[in-house]
């Protein structure tokens, strides 16, 4: 059997683009298999078929895992894996009707940006409050130019990562 690993990195921002490389590979002959630590990924040789592949983010989920799982199966929808906070869905795209997602409605699309709001983006703010932002700060007053460009790299990454969410968020408010 013919298997094949891949790297890619996806932001927290980015499972829609994930799940369309998941299904496009799926199509091209490569069902995916599981995601491992440094962002690889495994696929397994197969037929070429569509099939659409989601992810949810819900730690809550996770940890109520029968039921969660049950509650997508009963669906349609086969669990594969959960990393990093999300939970790895596939359905034959003969089984759907149309594009269908594992989220009906924009309001559930917004609870699953609520959820990685407050499992990631909130953890991200107590770092900037408690670390980057002192350090920052410290590095000016000391003339230390190395600490000053790396906790200022840090707190650019930051903002950025927010600015993403708030937009992310701000899109799917719109529909």
């Amino acid at each position: 059997m013919k298997t094949k690993k891949t790297y890619k990195f996806f932001t927290i921002f980015q499972h829609e683009k994930e799940q369309d490389y998941l299904r496009n590979m799926h199509r091209s002959g490569w069902k995916f298999v599981k995601l491992s630590c440094l962002c690889a990924y495994h696929f397994k040789r197969c037929d070429p078929e569509d099939v659409i592949y989601q992810l949810d983010y819900n730690q809550e989920g996770i940890a109520h895992k029968d039921e969660y799982v049950k509650m997508f199966n009963d669906c349609g929808w086969e669990y594969l894996q959960d990393y990093a906070g999300y939970s790895y869905f596939r359905k034959p795209a003969s089984e759907t009707a149309g594009d269908e997602e594992i989220f009906c409605d924009d309001n559930s699309r917004l609870q699953m940006l609520e959820r990685v709001y407050n499992g990631r983006i909130l953890p991200l703010v107590f770092m900037f409050s408690c670390v980057l932002l002192p350090q920052f700060i410290i590095s000016i007053a000391f003339d230390t130019y190395i600490l000053t460009l790396l906790s200022g790299t840090g707190i650019c990454m930051y903002v950025t990562i927010f600015i993403l969410f708030a937009r992310q968020y701000r899109k799917i408010n719109r529909k």
